[in-house]
């Protein structure tokens, strides 16, 4: 698996990016490797900061880089130094970890990849949440609860693990980081890039449906919006509509802007009753967007229409240009008049002497 595809999953280890009422977040993603493929580093760690990359490491370059200029202006070699050496330590732990995760799970050399995603929001009522889960070959291994100061183990495999982590302190020591340091940084990070994250691109929203085996399929995109948060959601004769919809998540652009899509079945009859509702940090209040049925094609009545026209003409000018031969071999042996000016006279002259 290459290095940007391990990214991608490790970004399923965090459901709740993105989540309503957040106004920044922040994010580590890391991810370590058994077999990444021919010349890929096998361990990285990437930093992103209100859904934007903004810092990365790697096991080949080994060092902590930056990747926005806000980030290369407000950062001195301290700093970029600092963030390196905690880097390489956390490399050399996860390279334990593939060891001990083998171990555990009675592996032989097969390719394994083992994950933690850590971070932090700023909620629009001014509280934090944190975050701390670690994946094992795209599947949830643990994660820590700082409110209950516990580890949760989603298989059997890490229940050792949890034990080890709760009598060692990393409890204490995850809920500070998570409650103090990392909305710290936040905030440190947001001001220096405020101009750059501050911006706002409105979605583009775009409804359709499909009908097949008497259900109507209505789906409603949203492309090219920053900043990433945002609610998509269907409505029904004015009532939102939540559980039976279906929705696609939030996915980066290339060109650093965000889409997401929602659908939801209704019965063909009541199509014209949906609207596709978005909420967006640069919309000045929720659109609304209804789906309409197509109209019918002008296409092929101009067709049926234009064709026959088409056909006539191209059946007359057949028909005259045969008439003009016919006629022009019965004029054979006869001399054209001459021109009241002396001259010859032209073809068309010369058409309408025939007539």
């Amino acid at each position: 698996m290459g290095s940007w595809g391990a990214l991608e999953l490790g970004l399923l280890l965090c459901a709740v990016c993105g989540a309503a009422g957040e106004l920044h977040t922040l994010r580590y993603f890391q991810t370590a490797m058994t077999d990444p493929g021919p010349e890929l580093p096998w361990f990285f760690e990437v930093g992103y900061v209100d859904g934007e990359i903004f810092m990365h490491y790697n096991s080949t370059g080994r060092r902590y880089v930056p990747r926005t200029e806000w980030m290369a202006a407000s950062m001195d070699q301290q700093y970029w130094d600092g963030q390196t050496e905690i880097a390489q330590s956390n490399e050399q732990k996860d390279r334990m970890s593939l060891v001990n995760l083998a171990w555990l799970y009675n592996q032989t050399s097969e390719s394994h990849t083992w994950q933690r995603m850590a971070g932090c929001d700023i909620l629009e009522d001014g509280t934090n949440r944190g975050y701390y889960q670690y994946g094992y070959d795209g599947k949830d291994f643990i994660a820590f609860d700082k409110d209950t100061m516990t580890f949760t183990a989603a298989v059997p495999e890490a229940v050792p693990t949890k034990r080890k982590w709760e009598e060692g302190g990393d409890a204490e020591r995850q809920k500070h980081y998570l409650e103090e340091i990392c909305p710290q940084w936040l905030w440190r990070y947001v001001e220096h890039g405020k101009a750059e994250l501050g911006r706002t691109e409105q979605p583009e929203v775009r409804v359709w449906g499909k009908e097949a085996d008497g259900i109507l399929t209505l789906s409603c995109r949203a492309h090219g919006f920053y900043p990433r948060p945002i609610a998509v959601s269907w409505v029904k004769d004015g009532a939102v509509l939540g559980q039976d919809t279906h929705s696609g998540g939030i996915v980066p652009n290339s060109d650093g802007t965000y889409h997401t899509w929602v659908t939801i079945d209704a019965l063909p009859e009541d199509g014209d009753k949906y609207q596709c509702r978005v909420e967006h940090a640069s919309l000045p209040q929720p659109g609304l967007y209804p789906w309409k049925w197509p109209q019918p094609s002008l296409v092929p009545i101009i067709v049926r229409v234009v064709i026959p026209i088409v056909v006539i003409a191209i059946t007359a000018g057949i028909g005259f240009t045969i008439y003009r031969r016919h006629a022009g071999k019965k004029e054979k042996g006869y001399n054209a008049a001459p021109s009241q000016d002396g001259g010859s006279s032209s073809s068309c002259t010369g058409s309408n002497q025939t007539l």
